[in-house]
C-alpha cells in the first residue's frame, strides 16, 4: 500500500475531482483508515466471492472445446481500443470507406458460445449479473479463462465474434446492418491515450483517422436526435509519491473514447431495431426527465456558475462543460438526476408502449459488453437469430422475462458499491480538516430533519434534529450536507464537523 503513486481503483464516472489534493499529514492513520475501509467494502456489501469450482471446470471445459465460426473474417485487420490496462476485451473494430460512405464492421465477443444454458456457469453468471469494480479490483461476470482469455478479442489470438456489419451514407447515417458469427483476429491493442496521440500527431492508421471521422458525424447525429451524454473524466485514487496521503487525480475523457462509444451506441441502437422489427428481445428505456427534475437541475446549475436557462437542450448543454472544472464537474454529477428511471423492457409478439431511452434520443439495446454484464449475452444471440431469418434459441426467449429483476438487482449492488466507495474517499479527503471552516456553494436548500436524512449520496447520517441541505467546497471538491438555514444558489461559510471515514459519514454546520 505504500508504493509511491500506487493506483487502487480507476472509477470512469463518480469521483469528485481533485487536482492533486492531498489528504492530510497524518498519512499513517488516513491511509490506512482508508485502505481498510475500502477492503471492508466486500464483506459489508456482500459481494460475490471466488467463483465456484464446478462453474470454473465448466468454463475450463468450454474453452478446451471451443469450435470457431465457420465465416472467417480473420484476414479483416480488427483493433481494440480500451483502457491500458483493460484486459477484458468485448471489442474490436474496423472501419473502411465505401464510396461516399463507410463500412464498419464491429466485432463483439462471442460469450454464448462459452456458457452451456442451464449449466453451473450460466447459473453462476445469472447470480453475478455483471462484472462489479471494487476498489481493490475487479469481482468478474465470468471466470478469467473466459473473460481475460479465451473469450477476450485480444491482439494475435484468433476468437469467435458476432460481428456487426454497418453500410453508412456520406453522414454516417446507418443505410444497412447484419450480423452472424465469426473467427476474427485482432491486429493490435490501442489504449485511448495512445490512440488519440497517434490521431492528434498525425500518425494515426487508417482506422483511427476514420473513427474519428465516423465519430464526429454520430455525435452531430446524436446531437440532431435531442440525446445527451454525460463524457466523466477518469479519475484515479493514487498515494503521493512523498508519502502525504491519498489524493484523486482526474483526467477528462478524451474525444477518442465518445467516437468509440458512438459506434458502441450504433450498434445497441441497431440491435433495438432488429428486435422490435422482430418483435421480440430486451430493450433498455428510459423516460424523459420530467418538470421537477429540469428545474431543480437549472437551480444546481445557476448555484455552481453556469446556468442553464433551458434554450437548449439539457444534452446540448452537458457538451459545454468542463469537466476540468471541480463546479462544472459537480453539473455533470447533477445531471445524473435527469438520468433517472432506466429499466429494461422484455417483449415476446407485441412491440411495447415504451421504447425509448431517452437520454440516446432512440431505442437501443445492451448488446456491446457480454464479458461484462449477463444481459447482452442474450440480445446478441436474438439478434444474431433475427438477422439470418433464424429461430431463436429456447433457451434465450424463455429467459427474458426474468432477466429486468436480476439486472434491477445487479445495477442496485453495483451502484450501492460506487456510492460507498466514493463517501469513503470523500471521508479521507477532509477526515484531517474536522473543525476547520470553507466557502461554500448550496446545491440544495434546507428542509426539515428527520434524523436519518444525508447529503447527496449516504455520508453524512443526519445526527442533527434541526434543517439542513446540500453544500458544496470547492477544495477539496466534496459534496455533503450542512446543517442550518440554507438557499438554494447562495454562497455560505461552513465548518466541518463530522467527517469518519469507517462509517463515510461527513456532516457540516453552518457559521453565521
Amino acid at each position: 500500500m505504500r508504493a509511491a503513486a500506487k493506483t487502487i481503483r480507476r472509477f470512469r464516472a463518480n469521483l469528485i475531482f481533485v487536482s492533486h489534493h492531498r489528504i492530510a499529514p497524518n498519512v499513517d492513520d488516513s491511509s490506512d483508515q482508508l485502505a481498510a475501509a475500502l477492503a471492508a467494502l466486500r464483506t459489508e456489501l456482500e459481494l460475490p466471492s471466488a467463483y465456484p469450482a464446478e462453474a470454473v471446470a465448466e468454463a475450463q471445459q468450454a474453452v478446451e472445446n471451443l469450435r470457431l465460426p465457420e465465416q472467417d473474417l480473420r484476414d479483416v485487420p480488427f483493433v481494440t481500443i480500451d483502457p491500458a490496462t483493460s484486459t477484458d476485451l468485448d471489442q474490436a473494430l474496423f472501419i473502411d470507406r465505401a464510396g461516399e460512405g463507410y463500412k464498419v464492421l464491429y466485432a463483439i465477443a462471442d460469450v454464448p458460445s462459452f456458457v452451456a444454458p442451464g449449466g453451473a456457469l450460466d447459473d453462476e453468471t445469472r447470480q453475478r449479473g455483471q462484472t462489479f469494480y471494487a476498489p481493490d479490483g475487479r469481482i468478474p461476470l465470468h471466470p478469467e479463462v473466459i473473460s481475460e482469455n479465451a473469450g477476450s478479442l485480444l491482439a494475435d489470438q484468433d476468437c469467435a465474434a458476432f460481428v456487426w456489419d454497418f453500410d453508412l451514407n456520406a453522414d454516417a447515417e446507418v443505410m444497412s446492418v447484419s450480423v452472424a458469427r465469426a473467427a476474427v483476429r485482432s491486429r493490435a491493442k490501442l489504449s485511448y491515450k495512445g490512440a488519440q496521440q497517434q490521431i492528434d500527431d498525425g500518425t494515426a492508421p487508417p482506422v483511427l483517422q476514420l473513427l474519428k471521422e465516423v465519430g464526429l458525424k454520430r455525435v452531430e447525429l446524436e446531437r440532431q436526435r435531442g440525446g445527451a451524454s454525460l463524457n466523466m473524466p477518469e479519475q484515479e485514487i493514487v498515494q503521493a509519491t512523498d508519502g502525504g496521503g491519498y489524493r484523486i487525480v482526474a483526467a477528462p475523457s478524451l474525444p477518442v473514447e465518445d467516437w468509440n462509444a458512438q459506434i458502441s451506441l450504433m450498434t445497441g441502437m441497431a440491435a433495438a431495431q432488429l428486435m422490435l422489427e422482430g418483435k421480440v428481445g430486451i430493450l433498455r428505456t428510459m423516460p424523459a426527465p420530467d418538470e421537477r427534475s429540469l428545474q431543480h437541475f437549472k437551480r444546481q446549475t445557476a448555484a455552481l456558475g453556469k446556468p442553464w436557462d433551458g434554450h437548449v437542450t439539457y444534452g446540448e448543454y452537458l457538451r459545454t462543460l468542463d469537466a476540468s472544472d471541480p463546479r462544472q464537474l459537480a453539473i455533470l454529477h447533477s445531471a445524473g438526476t435527469l438520468f433517472r428511471g432506466a429499466g429494461y423492457t422484455p417483449f415476446d409478439g407485441e412491440v411495447p408502449d415504451t421504447v425509448i431511452q431517452a437520454a440516446i434520443g432512440a431505442p437501443y439495446a445492451h448488446t456491446t459488453a457480454p464479458l461484462r454484464r449477463l444481459i447482452d449475452r442474450f440480445v446478441l444471440v436474438i439478434c444474431e437469430a433475427l438477422s439470418n431469418n433464424k429461430d431463436i434459441p429456447r433457451w434465450a426467449r424463455e429467459a427474458l422475462p426474468s432477466l429486468p429483476e436480476i439486472m434491477a438487482a445487479s445495477d442496485q449492488m453495483a451502484g450501492r458499491l460506487e456510492r460507498a466507495a466514493l463517501d469513503t474517499v470523500e471521508a479521507a479527503l477532509v477526515a484531517n480538516h474536522v473543525g476547520r471552516e470553507f466557502d461554500a456553494v448550496v446545491i440544495s436548500g434546507s428542509k426539515p430533519s428527520n434524523g436519518n436524512s444525508n447529503g447527496t449520496r449516504s455520508n453524512g447520517n443526519g445526527n442533527g434534529s434541526g434543517p439542513y441541505g446540500v453544500i458544496q467546497i470547492a477544495e477539496p471538491a466534496v459534496t455533503a450536507r450542512c446543517d442550518g438555514e440554507l438557499e438554494s444558489g447562495t454562497t455560505v461559510r461552513v465548518r466541518l464537523v463530522k467527517a469518519d471515514i469507517a462509517s463515510r459519514e461527513i456532516r457540516f454546520e453552518l457559521q453565521q
